[in-house]
């Protein structure tokens, strides 16, 4: 889905919100959950190998993860829309004249006069009358309804992808670099990708990076922690 464009030249970008939503998640997620386990595993004095097969099973689960939970949370969404346009069909049919009527109303109650808001409803109603009570009435427009596929492809793909940044850091760090390059690669890249994310988004591009930084860098300090206490326990 692309990002609206009006007639006078105005980019929106509320068009993007589904797959963009989706994608953005998917990679600072998988970057923050593979690159967290991977550092506490570190953390815990285990071989390379152990390590490489902890990121690497992080990557399988997660993307499995990220597409089902997308796919579910997503098609209850499209049920509920399409609960509201089988109910408004119903209601069309059996009252066209006070669907006109509350269609009208909205109208009056947005600014408009009795008389042009009722001229409003009659028109937009001959051009695509279902069309016009789930947009006004219902917010619903037929390019935005909530696609679960989409949302399940684009998380799992964007989550595979981007977990392997902590991968790669891990087969190229020196061993006693493990855990610096793959915080620093992770972080590195969680910055880049919030900026990115708020460019899209036209949010402001540096309060977008650091709060996927900060919370990345938090999860990693934390599972580091946590992965030292055990392999101190253990030993």
């Amino acid at each position: 889905m692309t990002s609206r464009r009006t007639l006078h030249g105005e980019t929106h970008r509320s068009g993007r919100a589904a797959w963009l939503r989706a994608a953005v998640l998917g990679s600072d997620d998988a970057i923050v959950s593979t690159a967290s386990l991977m550092i506490g595993v570190a953390a815990s004095s285990a071989s390379t190998p152990a390590i490489l097969v902890a990121g690497v099973a992080g990557l399988v689960a997660g993307s499995m993860s990220m597409a089902v939970g997308e796919f579910v949370s997503v098609s209850s969404q499209r049920d509920a829309e399409n609960a509201d346009i089988a109910r408004e069909k119903n209601e069309l049919e059996q009252q066209p004249q006070a669907e006109l009527d509350e269609l009208a109303t909205l109208y009056v109650k947005r600014g408009l006069d009795e008389t042009l808001a009722k001229q409003v409803a009659q028109q937009l109603s001959v051009r695509d009358r279902l069309g016009a009570h789930l947009r006004d009435e219902l917010g619903i427009e037929a390019t935005s309804l909530a696609r679960p596929l989409q949302a399940a492809w684009i998380s799992a793909a964007s989550f595979a992808l981007f977990a392997l940044v902590p991968i790669v850091a891990l087969i190229v760090a020196p061993t006693g670099w493990r855990i610096p390059l793959i915080a620093a690669a992770s972080l590195v890249s969680l910055a880049g990708l919030g900026a990115f994310g708020g460019y899209l988004g036209g949010a402001p591009i540096v309060r977008a990076a650091m709060r996927v930084t900060l919370g990345g860098a938090t999860a990693m300090a934390v599972t580091a922690a946590i992965g030292s206490l055990l392999g101190v326990s253990v030993s």
